[in-house]
Parts: structure tokens; sequence; C-alpha cells
């Protein structure tokens, strides 16, 4: 397949980029700063473009079977920007006719897992108080998908941990695992991928943990 990442320095798209070009895939990674991104590959294109312009963005996305985002706020004061990037997104998939598009969101976004205990529940609404600004960003993000004309899929995991891809995790389509409290950036990736040819997971929210 053609594939584009969007947010492809950060460690979610860093993942999904590497994964894709061991799969055989071809990837066109979009960056804002080509020299902060370490991964290289025969078939691997680094697009440098702004993603406040959807027309900047459109060469990216023409022509590609599916488009992947691991774009988000890494700390309190980015949140916002979520939904401001889905939108220009949303703009060049529109005008390029791409219709696959798998972001990445967040956990406390989509519905409590059944058989949670209480200190499962606690923890999430600690979380969720705290990071409120950055959740509500992602609700609006998950918003705008919903209003678009796109295939889309929302993968959600809970706290990302920097660990070696295992391929081992749960999945819950519109839902979420119990007590399922990590999940590794590589796993996430992975699951990420797996959602772009899996065609339950068209217009689903898809909570992965282990």
């Amino acid at each position: 397949m053609k594939l584009t990442v969007l947010g492809a320095t950060g460690g979610i798209g860093k993942e999904i980029v590497r994964q894709a070009l061991d799969a055989g895939h071809e990837v066109t990674a979009v960056v804002r700063d080509p020299a902060r991104f370490p991964v290289t590959g025969d078939r691997l294109e680094v697009f440098r473009a702004d993603l406040t312009d959807p027309q900047a963005l459109r060469p990216a996305v023409a022509g590609r079977d599916a488009v992947l985002s691991g774009l988000g706020a890494r700390s309190r004061k980015d949140a916002g920007i979520a939904a401001r990037l889905t939108r220009t997104v949303l703009g060049a998939l529109e005008a390029e006719g791409v219709r696959r598009l798998v972001v990445v969101s967040a956990a406390p976004v989509g519905p409590e897992p059944d058989g949670d205990g209480i200190v499962d529940r606690a923890a999430r609404g600690i979380v969720s108080a705290v990071l409120k600004d950055i959740y509500a960003d992602l609700r609006e993000m998950e918003a705008e998908l919903a209003r678009s004309a796109t295939e889309w899929t929302v993968v959600r995991p809970p706290r990302l941990q920097d660990k070696p891809l295992t391929g081992s995790y749960r999945k819950v389509l519109g839902g979420f695992p119990a007590r399922g409290r990590f999940l590794g950036r590589a796993d996430a990736a992975h699951a990420m991928l797996a959602a772009v040819t899996d065609p339950a997971t068209v217009k689903q929210g898809v909570g992965v943990a282990y």
C-alpha cells in the first residue's frame, strides 16, 4: 500500500513508519523538520509541510491508500492542536479524494470499560481531571472525524510506554479492555496499521491495551 504518516517525528509516528516499511509499504512521512527524523528506507519519502495549510498538505496525501495520524498534544500547553490540525488534514483528504484515515486518541475519551474496579475507575477520573484540556481537544477531534466523509478509525490507547513491539495486546471495538492501564508506543502503532485493512474498524473507536 501507499501510506502517508502525519506526526511522523513523534513516538507513535516513528513506529508507524518503521513498521510500515518493514511490511513492504511505500511510506510518505510528513514532518516539519526533516533533520529531526531519523528513519530511512528505500520506500520512504520525507515530506516537509506546514500542517496548518490544507493546500500544502495535498501533495503528501494525493493518491494514497490511507493516511495515519499520530498528531496530538505533547503537553497541556499544546491542548487544541489535535482538533485544529485534524481539520487541516480532513480538508486535504477531501480535496484529493482520499477516504481512509486512522488516528490516535486516548482511552479516557472513549466509553468506560466494563468490569473495571474501583481503583481503575478512580485513576481514570484523576487522569481525566488533570488532563481535561487535552481530552477535550481529542473529543473535538473525534467529533470532527464523525462529521467528515472519511472512513475513519480512532485508536484509543491508555498510558503509553517506550517498549519493544510485542503484537500481543487486547482490542475492544467500540469500547476499552477492562483494567487496561498501559500500552507500548510500538504496539499502538501496530494496532493503527492493523486497522487500515480491517473493515470492522471503519467509523469506530478501538480501545487497545495490554
